[in-house]
């Protein structure tokens, strides 16, 4: 008899995460905020076109801390989603296959994305 606690295939608990599978589930959650930001930018559009009140309303969240923060973070969702889109096309093409590599292009994703939303934010504000 098999011991019934144990699980019958591996699972979360079993594995320690890695910097693949971390990057590939933060590409994915990039991909719903940047479907989220995508409705923001629909509402600034409508807003827009609702008129002058509608317009500052929408201006007034957005210029808040609140509004802010989800700026942000859809920028830098743009970005990470940007060169992990590049990093799985090197993949797609053979290229970078290798654990090394993989782990290499997975740092420099991440550093590239903050480094380019950073001047993002700089050329925004000057």
């Amino acid at each position: 008899m098999s011991d019934s606690s144990r699980p019958l295939s591996p699972h979360l608990q079993v594995y320690k995460p890695q910097l693949t599978s971390m990057t590939s589930i933060f590409h994915r959650g990039t991909g719903v905020a940047l479907s989220v930001g995508t409705l923001m930018l629909c509402a600034w559009i409508l807003s827009v076109a609702a008129g002058p009140e509608a317009v500052d309303c929408f201006n007034a969240f957005v210029g808040s801390w609140f509004g802010q923060l989800l700026l942000l973070g859809w920028t830098f969702s743009v970005f990470y989603h940007l060169c992990n889109g590049v990093r799985h096309l090197f993949w797609d093409a053979g290229k970078g296959l290798d654990v090394d590599t993989a782990y290499k292009s997975g740092y420099a994703a991440i550093i590239v994305a903050a480094v380019l939303t950073v001047l993002a934010v700089i050329v925004a504000l000057a």
